[in-house]
């Protein structure tokens, strides 16, 4: 979570959301990324949907089966979506969003008996993230 948390660092510092999220397979971070949603002006700019396509050409594959994810916000439906499609295999994220979380807080599509089920945890290193992301949104409004 640590190596996610500095992604999200990148963020911050580039006035994006802090959120940055990493692909583990057998062991080894094969991908990183973080939010680009504003500089990119792409929809699907998302850490985790980033990392998870980076983590795909690096495999040769758009199947992540025996890969995890670390991110430091709870996914929203488009990235816990595309977590499922693409079968990772556990989901490891920070804080919880309480406005658009489809993990645990508003919704719990990963509970749903699709042909593929991710093991997940929330909370890891929720304060550092929670932190970040309050100290962008007062930056923001200031």
């Amino acid at each position: 979570m640590n190596e996610a948390l500095k992604e999200a660092k990148k963020a911050f510092i580039k006035d994006e959301v802090p959120v940055g999220a990493v692909v583990v397979y057998e062991g080894k971070i094969i991908a990183r990324a973080h939010n680009l949603r504003e500089s990119k002006q792409d929809f699907a700019g998302h850490a985790e949907f980033l990392a998870m396509k980076k983590a795909s050409k690096k495999i040769g594959s758009w199947r992540l089966e025996n890969c995890d994810v670390y991110v430091t916000l709870e996914p929203c439906s488009m990235c816990a979506g595309a977590m499922i499609q693409s079968r990772i295999r556990n989901l490891y994220y920070g804080a919880k969003d309480q406005k658009a979380g489809a993990v645990e807080s508003v919704i719990k599509l990963l509970d749903n008996p699709f042909n593929h089920r991710i093991q997940y945890i929330g909370g890891i290193e929720a304060s550092k993230a929670s932190m970040m992301l309050k100290e962008f949104f007062k930056k923001l409004r200031s």
